[in-house]
């Protein structure tokens, strides 16, 4: 066990952390453009839907801000004038890659195209990603069309004024202009202005497909494909089907097609299909070739997985669960922002979209949720071709439910499904969150009105009829009011110590025709009951801002296992972004570190496991001197992959006393324990088990300390399945603990004083204590100095060695902590949060790759007997103590934070003169060669069950 130390990584490697076979095959599609260098995003932008004839228009256009700016009109437009300044396409303007300050809400976009002669005799169409909100263009100054939606691709015809092998002037006019009814998101993380995904060209036949898409049926081995064509066939033509998977097998089809036709639909045969699953993310590309009478008038690919969504029990019991093909699977998501703090809504590379998925995937996490915007195609390609699975929203509004914002967000639903249909990660589609856009009337008298559930539930109905291969969800609920959803799903933030009360009312009051989590009149039927939000972020009195999550979010994993009713969870957030900084990863994808390898190698990894054993008691507990307790234990197999040998579930103790020593293997050392290291107990694993097995009992130790009670499932042939922890507080009542201990064959005497006893203090910045001076904090540089008495027992005893104990971190002065700052600005909720991850009340920033350090020296008596470098101000699960001491009233102190065990040995000559004067003057100095604060931590703060404390070792 690493007790003593911090191990920080911070040079791994998004391609080393994470190996699987389908890697070998990631960069195989024929459609990639070469990169260039001043090119951002060069690749083709939609791999589930591409022609090999197009050109990217991504990289420097000429932009210019409207000098009128507003909406009223287009007369200030030159087309024989240059713009004044540029633009990196695709990033909104505002966003740090686009290179322009959002500097209003109307802007024009100009550069040069030249269309290729080869390229003659086909429809021309400037296509672009996605441009919010009000897009009209020209080509050399004549209108080529508008487009109103913020989120979707759309595309304006320009063949009529096309020269082709010539330059020709492109302009774009966006109005972003605000309106209550535009679909926002959370666009205060950064908005998505103007331009935000891939422009490009692309050349097509007379007529040509305007979508395919494709349903796969694994029951009867087939697919059905369905095609909109532009217009109606003008002759009798061919349609041919080629369908390829990763072997290059090819399966061709050919069907004719009669004159007028404007649209297909057939089902085909896929012998012996590979599934797509999570483990083996199979896709099967398909080629569609429109052949008209002695011409080609489209090629379209695309590709799709073999693989169902659906509905079905946990084998053995009446729980409902999400199935992938046809076998449940335990959801284990994150919410995904899906912000970069340079690109906002535009990622900078495709490797970083592809990364996001990976990101999710070491973790052990099975899916993702891309919160209240449409995803990038190419970041939803990227979840196909490693197996992840994605709820996709719909984008909301923050006005209310009139007209126009029915409209927008109709368009945004049937434009998000009909772009996204073929894409075998997406599992289900959300309409709305949390009944957002949904309220009529002001904040303090909001109603969500039975018209306006009336349409939301014919949304639902109308997403349906546009694909019945996926789930869908009338609103991700967070106040309890579905009205028609395939999963009944609810949002829950709460500090670690409610969450068993929480789970348990939820699985009492779910259940058929119950009303809970329902809209008046509308009740349950048998859908999966899933978490679609959780975490601590808004469960303390105006969110944790940043703050370790590992501690919280362990309680609340173990509490979930226990509680498998329940068919999932989907934690909030995949990585930080400005006003919630509660992600796995930080805003810029470094790492976080949750302490957990600490625990006996334990990683976030064995939170995630499919198999665990999950003790259903406090993940720390408090526990009398010499008590026997009992630890029930459940286990929890969400799967039907187990081993074939038998379990074995093991346990083994740590023990720190409140003198800071660590005695590894307790269990073993005491009576009766011979067991070895470990203590076993053997187990079965069935598929699909739920139950508890033998508890544990163990008998702590007669003194004070922390027992860690370490447990581990492997399987009889050594194979490591899960770990898991927990502690107990001893803590003696009534005796002096000054007294004598034995360790080791050894005696030792004590002299223990609070974190706050200090004589006298001197701070640059600013000091103060935590919790009534569990803690003490000097900010920059100064000193803490205290002065002890030295009792006559150990003044008078035969002292072998003296040695001085001390939990010391560096203290950096957080945001929350400064009297210069203001209060948050903003609405919190629609992001305008703060780019100071410090500065929320209970923040208190985790470990990470950033290091804050300091310098410290030790005095006694005047003489330095220790220099220290304390590397950092860390946060994370090793700071049990700060999280058992923080009291139950949804607010935090400083919770989590911890230090570095510091033993300075007191020289002879020094001990010898200390134990004559029975003085002690111990000063704890950070000089101002690297003033990075002090913060002292007492038996009941940070990591250790110890006091500032000499340790006295006595003589025979």
């Amino acid at each position: 066990m690493e007790w003593l130390f911090i191990n920080v990584n911070a040079s791994i490697m998004i391609g080393q952390f994470f190996k699987m076979s389908v890697l070998t095959a990631i960069f195989s599609l024929i459609f990639f453009n070469p990169v260039v260098a001043d090119i951002p995003l060069p690749e083709h932008p939609r791999p589930d839907s591409w022609r090999k004839d197009w050109k990217n228009l991504n990289g420097s256009w000429e932009f210019q801000f409207d000098i009128l700016d507003t909406g009223e009109t287009d007369q200030w437009y030159d087309p024989g004038k240059p713009l004044s300044g540029k633009i990196m396409v695709p990033f909104s303007w505002g966003s740090p890659l686009s290179g322009v300050p959002d500097e209003g809400d109307i802007g024009w976009y100009c550069r040069e195209i030249k269309v290729p002669e080869s390229w003659k005799g086909k429809r021309i169409f400037l296509v672009v990603g996605a441009c919010d909100w009000l897009t009209k263009g020209w080509l050399d100054g004549i209108s080529i069309g508008e487009n109103r939606g913020g989120y979707t691709p759309f595309e304006f015809e320009l063949t009529r004024q096309v020269r082709y092998g010539q330059k020709q002037k492109l302009t774009l006019r966006v109005d972003d202009s605000e309106h209550s009814f535009k679909l926002e998101g959370k666009q205060g993380y950064g908005k998505a202005r103007g331009i935000w995904q891939t422009v490009y060209l692309e050349a097509r036949g007379s007529v040509f497909m305007d979508y395919v898409h494709i349903t796969p049926d694994i029951d009867k081995n087939e697919i059905e494909i369905d095609g909109i064509l532009s217009g109606p066939l003008p002759n009798k033509s061919k349609l041919r089907i080629i369908i390829k998977n990763e072997t290059e097998k090819e399966e061709l089809y050919e069907f004719s097609l009669k004159k007028k036709t404007s649209a297909f639909s057939y089902i085909l045969s896929i012998p012996d299909p590979r599934l797509w699953t999570l483990d083996d993310p199979h896709l099967y590309n398909v080629q569609v070739v429109l052949e008209g009478e002695g011409e080609i008038m489209d090629i379209l690919n695309t590709y799709f997985g073999m693989r169902k969504i659906g509905v079905g029990n946990i084998p053995g019991t009446d729980f409902p669960y999400v199935t992938l093909n046809n076998q449940p699977i335990y959801l284990q998501l994150t919410l995904d922002q899906a912000y970069h703090p340079e690109g906002y809504y535009t990622f900078p590379s495709d490797a970083f979209m592809r990364d996001e998925i990976l990101r999710s995937k070491k973790i052990g996490l099975n899916g993702q949720r891309i919160h209240v915007k449409v995803g990038i195609p190419r970041k939803l390609y990227w979840a196909d071709k490693l197996g992840l699975l994605i709820m996709a929203d719909v984008p909301n509004s923050w006005g209310e439910p009139d007209s126009e914002m029915r409209a927008e967000a109709e368009k945004a639903m049937r434009e998000m499904i009909k772009r996204d249909y073929n894409h075998p990660s997406i599992f289900s589609w959300i309409l709305f969150n949390e009944t957002w856009g949904l309220f009529t009337g002001q904040r303090n008298n909001r109603q969500y009105l039975p018209e306006t559930q009336d349409w939301v539930s014919r949304m639902y109905q109308e997403a349906k009829a546009l694909d019945l291969s996926r789930l869908v969800e009338d609103n991700s609920a967070c106040n309890y009011d579905h009205v028609a959803t395939d999963l009944n799903s609810w949002h829950s933030y709460l500090p670690g110590y409610a969450w068993k009360d929480f789970l348990n009312k939820a699985v009492n009051n779910t259940y058929e025709g119950s009303g809970w989590n329902f809209s008046e009149g509308y009740a349950q039927s048998r859908q999966p009951m899933i978490n679609s939000e959780c975490g601590n972020v808004w469960g303390y009195e105006g969110s944790t801002g940043d703050v370790d999550w590992s501690w919280d979010y362990h309680i609340m994993i173990n509490e979930f296992r226990l509680h498998p009713k329940i068919a999932g969870w989907l934690y909030t957030e995949h990585h930080d972004v400005i006003n919630e900084w509660n992600g796995y990863y930080k805003y810029d994808r470094t790492e976080k570190f949750t302490g957990l390898k600490s625990f006996d190698g334990m990683t976030l990894n064995d939170l995630h496991s499919l198999i665990q054993i999950t003790p259903d008691i406090s993940l720390m507990t408090h526990a009398h001197p010499g008590e026997e307790v009992e630890v029930p234990l459940w286990i929890s197999v969400l799967t039907d992959k187990v081993p074939s040998d038998k379990g074995i579930v093991k346990y083994r103790s740590t023990w720190i006393n409140s003198a800071g020593n660590t005695v590894l293997n307790h269990l073993a050392a005491t009576p009766g324990g011979d067991h070895g290291p470990w203590i076993h107990q053997t187990v079965d694993i069935r598929p699909w088990q739920l139950e508890y097995i033998d508890p544990i009992r163990v008998k702590v130790p007669e003194e004070d300390g922390i027992l860690i009670l370490n447990l581990a499932l492997e399987t009889e042939a050594g194979g490591a399945i899960h770990k898991n922890f927990i502690l107990f507080r001893i803590e003696m009542e009534g005796t002096d603990k000054t007294g004598t201990h034995y360790l080791n064959g050894k005696s030792y005497k004590l002299v223990h004083f609070r974190p706050d006893e200090f004589k006298a203090s001197a701070w640059s910045g600013k000091q103060w204590v935590v919790l009534e001076g569990k803690k003490v904090n000097g900010t920059g540089y100064g000193y803490f100095e205290y002065e002890l008495d030295i009792p006559e027992d150990i003044a008078g005893a035969d002292i072998e060695e003296a040695i001085f104990k001390i939990e010391l971190s560096s203290k950096e002065l957080f945001g929350k902590d400064r009297t210069d700052q203001d209060q948050m600005e903003g609405d919190y909720m629609r992001g305008r949060g703060t780019l100071d991850r410090s500065r929320n009340p209970n923040a208190y920033p985790m470990t990470d790759t950033e290091r804050f350090p300091s310098y410290a020296r030790i005095r006694i008596n005047g003489e330095v007997v220790k220099e220290v470098f304390l590397p950092d101000d860390p946060a994370d699960h090793r700071g049990v103590l700060s999280w058992y001491s923080q009291p139950e009233d949804r607010k935090l102190r400083e919770a989590g934070s911890y230090g570095y065990l510091i033993n300075s040995v007191i020289p002879q000559e020094l001990l010898k003169n200390l134990l004559s004067e029975k003085k002690c003057r111990i000063r704890i100095e950070v000089p101002d060669i690297l003033p990075g604060g002090l913060a002292i931590y007492g038996k009941d703060f940070g990591r250790y069950p110890m006091d500032p404390t000499i340790v006295f070792e006595l003589g025979d």
